[in-house]
């Protein structure tokens, strides 16, 4: 009977049960106290019994999210999802639908859902968690950065560009106001923004995305850290999509140089990025360069990956149309 009515009514008329029970066994003790000149301590006893019983059922579910992360990090996704369904359960039925321990679990099925490309069973839990957050933070809370890039993110792989834009945008916003605009932490803001731009066709907006990006990487962590390629390779992506190969040439060649420092000179990644270049040599018509680095990059792919990778199949491809050039 136990288990029927937790399951189709929920848990809250124990709750409610055991609350008025132990609220009431204050009352009595505080009258006790009081007819033998105690101090009347029935408000804090009252209110401290309600908050460590809160905490205590909201640890339940904290401990089912800390699981459901392990599982999550593993890839054992179904086993993630079944975790994250109980504590969202949990945390709906003891704190109710609109309160913002909701919208973790909310967010966190989202991820989870979107980390396996089920786009449309993350959506509506990514729009709900929002809706929660602003309802009870504020739309310009630091919390709401992370929300709303979620969902942008999301947009994104779908390639629903105008969708994702505004939500980059007021994630950008948000965490300037809050950390600064030279702060480390809105560095993923300025590249998903950048990004989409870049998507889009609008490469005059992205630029400056890009630049400020790279600026406060190199300010936060030199110009030689293994993560400012990424910033470096963005812009030089946009120079090269752009036509400007002079402007891009020198960028993807320190990105290079900085990884082959990082991971040295026959790491996968290194073969990725002088594959990059050599197309920029062979569109300069500088074929004996290009060739140079296509024959590098599959020697590496070759040594790294099997035969019949799509890595190798290109560069032997890449090859191929140099050698008819």
């Amino acid at each position: 009977m136990g288990r029927w009515l937790n399951e189709h009514i929920g848990l809250w008329p124990y709750k409610a049960l055991f609350a008025i029970l132990l609220i009431g066994a204050l009352w009595l003790l505080n009258l006790l106290a009081s007819l033998f000149g105690g101090e009347v301590l029935i408000l804090p006893l009252a209110a401290s019994a309600v908050w460590l019983f809160v905490r205590r059922w909201n640890r339940r579910g904290e401990r089912l999210r800390n699981l459901a992360r392990m599982h999550y990090s593993q890839g054992r996704y179904a086993e993630a999802e079944s975790l994250y369904e109980q504590a969202l359960a949990i945390d709906e039925k003891t704190f109710g639908w609109d309160h913002p321990y909701v919208s973790i679990e909310l967010n966190n099925l989202g991820v989870l859902y979107h980390a396996q490309g089920n786009y449309a069973a993350a959506e509506p839990l990514y729009q709900r968690a929002i809706a929660i957050r602003e309802k009870a933070l504020g739309p310009n809370h630091h919390d709401m950065a992370t929300y709303l890039t979620n969902l942008g993110d999301l947009y994104y792989a779908q390639r629903n560009y105008a969708a994702a834009e505004p939500l980059y945008q007021r994630a950008l916003v948000i965490n300037e106001k809050a950390l600064g605009k030279d702060h480390p932490d809105i560095l993923e803001n300025l590249n998903n923004l950048g990004v989409v731009y870049y998507a889009q066709g609008d490469y005059a907006s992205a630029e400056p995305l890009y630049n400020q990006a790279l600026v406060i990487q190199e300010e936060a962590q030199g110009s030689d850290h293994p993560d400012v390629i990424t910033s470096v390779n963005n812009l030089a992506t946009l120079y090269y999509s752009q036509g400007n190969y002079a402007a891009s040439l020198p960028l993807y060649e320190r990105g290079l140089a900085i990884q082959e420092k990082a991971l040295g000179p026959d790491h996968p990644d290194v073969a990725t990025s002088l594959n990059t270049l050599a197309s920029l040599y062979e569109a300069q018509c500088n074929y004996a360069a290009a060739e140079s680095l296509y024959q590098r990059a599959l020697a590496i792919w070759e040594e790294a990956l099997a035969a019949d990778h799509p890595a190798v199949t290109e560069a032997l491809s890449n090859l191929g149309l140099q050698d008819g050039a």
